[in-house]
Parts: C-alpha cells; sequence; structure tokens
C-alpha cells in the first residue's frame, strides 16, 4: 500500500501546476490568475475563511469543478475518478442505522460504491485489512460507521483514501471538531504515510497550528486573492494585509498567531490561525 518507489522516480515532475487560473462562480471570483507549482513530496497547507474557495481548488484538482488556465494533477489535466489521487473530503453526519461497516468504507477506496458481500476476492479483502491495520482502525472494522467517534470515522476515511496506493492526498478540514489527542493522533497518520511514500499533500485547515511542523508552505486565499510561500513569509502582517487590501495586524497571544481583520471582506473579518510557541513570529 505504502511502495514509493514508482513516486520517487519520478521528483522533477511538479504533483500539481496551475497556471493564470481563475475561478468564478454566480459573479463572485473565488480566485484569480493562480500560479502555483505543487513539488512532488510537498506538504502545501492552504487556509483562509469560510467560503474563501478552499474547498473548490480540491475540487478543481479532483476534475469536480472547471476552472480557467492551464492545470495539471500528476502530469495530466485533472480528471474524475483518478487513482493516484487520495481524498478526504469535509466530514458530514452518518446515519448510526445506515449498515455500512468500518472495512465497507475503507473498501470503497478500491471499487466505489460497490460494497457488501460477495463481491471481493482474496486479495481485495487483504488489502483492506492492511488499510485497517496500518492507521489503527481494526478494532472497529467490523462497527457501525455511523456509530464511531469522530476520530474512528476520520481514521477510516484516511484509510478509504490510502488503500489505492495515491502519490497525491487531498484532505479538507481533516481535524474539524475533533479534540487535541485524535488531532495529533490524524496528524500523525499523515505524516507517517508521507514519509514512508514520499507523496504530496495538499491540507486544508482553518487551523495551523496541528501542521504546521509538517508543512512546507502555507497558501492563503482571501476575497479572490492568494498568496503562497514558507510560513515565515505568510503568516505576517504586511503579507497579510496585502492579502487581505487593508490593514491587518498578525500578533502573538501565548503562543497563539491571531490574524486580526477589520475588511468588510464578504468571507469574514476576523480570521484566526494558531501556531506553537517559537514556529512564526509575526511580521511587521
Amino acid at each position: 500500500m505504502l511502495s514509493a518507489g514508482s513516486r520517487r522516480a519520478a521528483v522533477e515532475t511538479p504533483a500539481v501546476r496551475i497556471e493564470r487560473s481563475t475561478r468564478v462562480l454566480g459573479g463572485r471570483t473565488i480566485w484569480r490568475d493562480l500560479s502555483l507549482e505543487i513539488g512532488a513530496g510537498e506538504f502545501l497547507t492552504i487556509i483562509g475563511p469560510n467560503g474563501a474557495g478552499k474547498t473548490s481548488l480540491l475540487k478543481v484538482l479532483l476534475g469536480l469543478l472547471p476552472a480557467s488556465g492551464d492545470v495539471d494533477v500528476l502530469g495530466r489535466p485533472p480528471g474524475r475518478g483518478n487513482p493516484r489521487i487520495g481524498y478526504v473530503p469535509q466530514q458530514k453526519a452518518i446515519d448510526p442505522d445506515l449498515p455500512l461497516r468500518g472495512r465497507d468504507l475503507v473498501r470503497m477506496g478500491l471499487d466505489g460504491a460497490r460494497w457488501g458481500p460477495g463481491l471481493g476476492s482474496r486479495r481485495v479483502e487483504g488489502r483492506v485489512a492492511e488499510a485497517l491495520s496500518w492507521v489503527g482502525a481494526a478494532p472497529f472494522a467490523d462497527a457501525p460507521v455511523g456509530r464511531l467517534s469522530g476520530g474512528e470515522q476520520q481514521r477510516l476515511r484516511i484509510a478509504q483514501a490510502l488503500i489505492g496506493d495515491p502519490a497525491l492526498l487531498l484532505l479538507d478540514e481533516p481535524l474539524l471538531s475533533l479534540d487535541l489527542h485524535n488531532q495529533r493522533e490524524i496528524c500523525a497518520l499523515i505524516a507517517g504515510w508521507q514519509r514512508e511514500s514520499g507523496g504530496t499533500v495538499i491540507f486544508v485547515t482553518h487551523d495551523v497550528n496541528p501542521v504546521l511542523n509538517m508543512t512546507n508552505r502555507v497558501m492563503a486565499v482571501v476575497g479572490g486573492r492568494w498568496a503562497a510561500g514558507r510560513p515565515d513569509e505568510i503568516l505576517t502582517t504586511k503579507a497579510m494585509s496585502s492579502l487581505y487590501g487593508s490593514p491587518v495586524e498578525v500578533v502573538r497571544l501565548g503562543g497563539r498567531v491571531a490574524v486580526l481583520a477589520e475588511t468588510g471582506d464578504p468571507f469574514g473579518s476576523h480570521h484566526d490561525l494558531t501556531a506553537p510557541p517559537g514556529k512564526v513570529q509575526a511580521g511587521r
């Protein structure tokens, strides 16, 4: 599941290449003239207010939404159902009475919507068992998914995303609603996968703190504008003020980095990011 040979041989090719891309929805510009290369093996963290286009960008890479400009993912245009991409969508409530077991959910990463007894081979079942074991989900593999905790469900979703041995992992708010312990556990799983596989990670979050020590670059999107760079380049007063288009203060408060913006921006006037002590200094 975690073999790295073929991916490491192609590190010279960017995992994602976006040139002059603009996305407009309902007359509103989600992002404008976006040009970005994400290298193979890179960890990119995307931050921004609700509605800024973070999820939309992931869906463009998945081939689920259109955008202007040139977009290549793993050397080809985006397309639905690319087996080289693993995707963990935002969590949604699952009916506790739905007869969907943990192993069924994971198996859907191999055979889509087809699940249930009698559909698989020993090889498929072996891969499911391996994925469940790798994320620590074997003890609840036969439990109804809707009756599991948020942390347990997220382990299953990560196993589902990784079972196909992807080269690129897209995660949309994977830490949302998880307690600190489960956040750390999920981050450790993702870091372990990237370390063993050499894969590329694009991680959407409202809270950069849990992944800051894993992050190579941060991309911030606000009101159709965007900026990308090292965390110490983007999480500064100067950079965030330029991004918001009005004065923004980046301050350190007890080890937290707060981005305070009163901009009248339709996506919200306050965006809070956290960082561990000593990792990010507020710019001036």
